[in-house]
């Protein structure tokens, strides 16, 4: 075993970077094994969909002719919708026709679904009609006036008749496995989404490589209702089911029942969630009449399992579990524990880094690597990192430095065998059930109240979600103090309902260090020690 002198693990070279596109993925998929039952897709009261290698493959060749008859290779397109099979047809027929998928989450509204659409130069979006209740046809139409740059809006609903009727190309578009293949929106220090360029071969490499670590056998059926514009969802488990010529079960929308009868109906012998589903899954009152027998491995990210979660699979079913940990601009998987790890190893760390990547705990100040066991900012360097935030140079250049290394925002440690423990976060961000929350768009949003004078949001533990949102107000005095109700329905106007604070506090006046900056952390203890009231 590797013993470590400082908090710095080399890239394992032993396994090969994977220098193909995901189109070629599936070609290979299906050329290998073609009747192979490839995805199964799951809604509840609906009966399951489901395509063989060959099927998918044939739907998405034609479905690369069909963008090809509206779109130049090179150019942006988006999908806003949640788990449909069509989704993924979208993903492997951009993919052969050398499109680039902008993958967004289906509950933006009105002004994140602009931003989005605009700061990607997104030349076309595809969505569903509706979605939990929300007109995302009538939404759309709201928000293209202000995105000229959106040739195409194009509904789900209908669309995948229209590419069976369309002719397979007969020459499709060279595509460099080094070229993007999705651009993702994620964090940064402006507090807003800022988008990630993914490659190719990053994308396929990583997805293959935390499949083989997961300790699942070969070509194992994966159930999940992980989210695919998500890289866990569309990358971890699609790609990674494609690499294996395995099923994917894929749960359209999160419904624990659904999902129990998915994993019981096909065997599935991985599950993949965050802590928040898996919790659900075990909460649910009828999951004693489902045999759960196949399962083997729980894969879990976006947040610690707590042991009690862990320990409650393994009673319900004998399943193991896999811990991972990592970032989207990482594409995005970078440590992974093996089920065969030490209890403690599965439950209180990350892993050991995946091959192909250097992982270093660095001293956020100095850059210098820290010794075993110091803690210090997690950095990462390797084939899987992202291109670069699109036309954002300076903002890419803060995140990844000039020796190429790429800096998570995240401190942790290393122990002498190279296992990483996460132990909090240089960047202010609330990961609320596996989701990127940030915390400065809902500042923002609640200081343009006129009844606000000040607010800050931060996460709160919380032991289904891992964090819930939290808001504390400095009311103005000139006004009536806020109503948490008439906040709520404000912020709801702009905001997905996840980012939507789940408490509210009030203060009437902010700690703040001697520059003036906001002290979050003493905030937190306020509130611990129940020293601000509720609003």
């Amino acid at each position: 075993m590797t013993v470590l002198t400082e908090s710095l693990w080399p890239a394992d070279t032993g396994r090969p970077v994977l220098e193909t596109t995901v189109g070629e993925l599936l070609r290979q998929a299906a050329a290998e094994a073609p009747d192979r039952l490839a995805l199964v897709s799951v809604a509840p009261e609906r009966r399951a969909r489901t395509w063989t290698y060959a099927e998918l493959r044939a739907d998405a060749e034609r479905a690369a002719g069909w963008l090809l008859d509206r779109f130049r290779p090179g150019e942006h397109i988006a999908v806003w919708a949640p788990n449909v099979p069509e989704w993924l047809v979208l993903q492997y027929g951009a993919a052969l026709a050398g499109l680039v998928l902008v993958t967004t989450n289906p509950a933006l509204r009105g002004p994140e679904l602009e931003y989005a659409l605009d700061r990607s130069h997104a030349a076309g979006v595809f969505f569903v009609d509706s979605f939990r209740g929300t007109d995302m046809a009538a939404l759309i139409r709201t928000v293209l006036p202000a995105v000229p740059a959106v040739r195409e809006a194009v509904a789900f609903e209908g669309w995948l008749d229209e590419v069976r009727r369309t002719a397979k190309p007969i020459r499709f578009p060279e595509v460099d496995p080094r070229s993007a293949t999705q651009i993702q929106f994620t964090s940064g220090t402006t507090g807003r989404a800022k988008p990630a360029v993914l490659a190719h071969r990053a994308m396929v490499t990583n997805a293959a490589f935390v499949r083989a670590r997961c300790g699942a056998p070969p070509g194992a059926t994966f159930a999940t209702a992980l989210p695919l514009f998500h890289t866990a969802g569309c990358g971890l488990a699609a790609l990674g089911s494609a690499h294996e010529r395995a099923t994917l079960v894929l749960a359209e929308i999160f419904d624990p029942l659904t999902m129990l009868a998915a994993i019981q109906e096909h065997r599935a012998e991985i599950f993949g969630g965050v802590p928040a589903m898996l919790h659900a899954l075990l909460a649910q009152p009828r999951l004693a009449e489902f045999d759960l027998g196949a399962l083997r491995v729980v894969m879990s990210g976006g947040d610690a399992v707590p042991p009690a979660l862990a320990d409650g699979w393994a009673a319900a079913c004998g399943a193991a579990t896999s811990a991972v940990y990592g970032q989207t601009e990482l594409a995005p998987i970078v440590c992974q524990t093996d089920p065969a790890d030490s209890r403690d190893d599965n439950l209180y760390t990350a892993g050991r880094p995946l091959p192909g990547v250097e992982v270093s705990i660095r001293d956020p100040a100095t850059g210098a690597v820290q010794p075993i066991g110091v803690e210090g900012e997690i950095c990462a360097r390797g084939y899987q990192q992202m291109i670069g935030y699109l036309e954002r140079p300076a903002e890419t250049a803060q995140t990844v430095d000039a020796d190429g290394r790429l800096h998570t925002g995240d401190l942790g440690t290393m122990d002498a065998r190279g296992y990483v423990r996460v132990t909090g976060r240089l960047k202010d961000m609330i990961i609320r059930g596996g989701e990127n929350i940030y915390p400065r768009e809902i500042e923002e949003l609640l200081a343009a109240h006129p009844a606000v004078a000040g607010a800050a949001v931060l996460g709160l533990p919380d032991d289904v979600w891992g964090e819930s949102v939290a808001a504390v107000i400095r009311p103005d005095p000139e006004w009536p103090s806020p109503a948490p109700t008439e906040l709520h329905e404000y912020l709801r106007e702009h905001l997905a309902p996840h980012k939507t604070p789940k408490s509210w506090y009030v203060t009437e006046g902010f700690p703040v260090n001697a520059l003036g900056k906001l002290q979050k952390f003493r905030l937190r203890d306020q509130i611990a020690a129940g020293e601000l009231g509720s609003l």
